[in-house]
């Protein structure tokens, strides 16, 4: 087993941030929070999101990084050490369906990251006249996700094998800020054209008869939580590259504000963007639902886009590939949890080890493309609405109740005197359980 002095690791608390943000900020962001909000009430779900992000996502995020930080190790043995001798085993098989959960995440993540990589270059086909190669990069098809799956697989692998400082750290805080420049150009742009206005209205007003429906309330909790790439080991594997006697308080703050602040923006580009669609022409809202929903950004966008001309294609090319950073990101941080505990556990070379796991995912993207119609759908629903949420109420109760007896945390408390960590030791231990449980329910019943 590789020994805590000799493991990789970042060099900065800035770059861990900026990954472990990158891990957090995905389609989920980009993609899903701008959709549920359209969906929801738009103002009054943003209400709703900012309240439940910090009563449960982040506290769910603070556990799950604060176990990594602490045990030092890779998810697999960091959870069997905090369950301690009785629950070594539990915590263990534990740390292995968090495996298995990020195989799944990139089983298809790389997939639907596949979609955005085409799109962008559908814009720039038709931009040079091949219309032809555009509409077929624009269309679903399995050959499409053949070719495009596995490029997505080897450029996240490409980072992956360089290592945490060299690759993921390096590599983070490059696209990062590309990722935060190319959206706020965009929303620029968006907010001058016509119709923009009344989606801004939409947004940013909210109606606060709503913010008490259960369907708007459970929306935003599902979302808030999700975001936040909770469940799957990622931000436990990277807490544990940062050094202890880090603020992982402060840490985990940064990495939400940064990440609900991306979820905040993308709204306001995404929902004035659907407003001008609108205004020209398009439908969009049929009985104040979105047509298509998830497939809006590929059916309604495009054609707006492609409306306005060669600046139009430029502008579709620039968001494509926003999305498709978006994705880069995540998908590192999701190969990193499978390749650290073969590196530390297995003893295989970093190298090996990620094309390894890579090989692994591409075959398991390829049996979803293989059976997408009964596959797909159903691996996504078994991750987001069952593993998820039942892996981080595992994270609370190891933290308020197995490790060291749920002590952990208050006797760091009475050691330095520091009665915030001992009311976040009683909010852990009781009050996020019951939130968590209250959210499962409602969304995988």
């Amino acid at each position: 087993m590789t020994t805590a002095s000799s493991r990789d690791s970042f060099h900065s608390r800035l770059g861990f941030v900026l990954a472990a943000a990158g891990a957090a900020i995905g389609l989920g962001n980009i993609w899903g929070f701008p959709t549920q909000a359209a969906n929801n009430g738009g103002g009054a779900f943003l209400v709703v999101y900012l309240v439940v992000t910090f009563l449960l996502a982040l506290p769910a995020l603070y556990a799950e990084i604060y176990i990594g930080n602490q045990a030092q190790t890779n998810p697999v043995s960091a959870l069997a050490n905090a369950c301690g001798k009785r629950f070594k085993n539990l915590g263990h098989s534990a740390g292995i369906i968090g495996i298995i959960g990020a195989m799944m995440m990139l089983s298809f993540y790389t997939i639907v990251a596949g979609w955005m990589l085409s799109h962008a270059l559908a814009s720039l086909a038709e931009l040079v006249g091949l219309m032809d190669l555009s509409h077929w990069l624009s269309t679903s098809s399995t050959l499409r996700n053949v070719i495009f799956t596995p490029i997505f697989i080897v450029l996240g692998a490409a980072i992956v094998h360089q290592g945490v400082h060299s690759g993921i750290e390096r590599w983070s805080a490059r696209l990062m800020p590309m990722l935060l420049v190319m959206l706020l150009g965009l929303i620029i742009y968006i907010l001058q054209q016509e119709g923009a206005e009344e989606g801004l209205t939409l947004y940013l007003v909210p109606d606060f008869s709503q913010v008490t429906e259960p369907k708007l309330v459970i929306s935003a909790m599902g979302q808030a939580f999700f975001s936040l790439a909770i469940g799957v080991g990622a931000m436990m594997a990277y807490g544990s590259y940062m050094p202890k006697g880090q603020s992982v308080g402060k840490l985990v703050l940064s990495i939400t504000l940064l990440d609900t602040f991306i979820a905040f923006i993308a709204g306001l580009l995404i929902i004035p963007a659907l407003f001008v669609a609108q205004h020209a022409g398009q439908e969009v809202f049929v009985d104040g639902h979105l047509i298509g929903e998830g497939q809006l950004i590929f059916n309604i966008l495009p054609t707006l886009f492609s409306s306005m001309g060669s600046v139009g294609l430029l502008v579709s090319f620039a968001f494509f590939s926003l999305l498709s950073i978006a994705a880069l990101t995540s998908t590192i941080s999701s190969t990193e949890v499978p390749v650290a505990y073969l590196i530390e556990d297995k003893a295989m070379t970093r190298k090996r080890a990620t094309w390894f796991v890579s090989g692994l995912v591409f075959i398991a993207s390829m049996f979803l493309i293989a059976f997408f119609e009964q596959l797909f759908g159903l691996v996504i629903q078994l991750l987001t609405t069952i593993l998820q949420p039942l892996m981080s109420l595992f994270y609370f109760i190891v933290v308020g109740w197995l490790w060291k007896r749920g002590n952990q945390l208050t006797d760091i408390a009475q050691l330095n005197k520091h009665t915030s960590l001992k009311l976040l030791g009683f909010y852990l231990r009781f009050i996020c359980p019951v939130l968590l449980v209250v959210v499962f329910i409602n969304v995988a019943f």
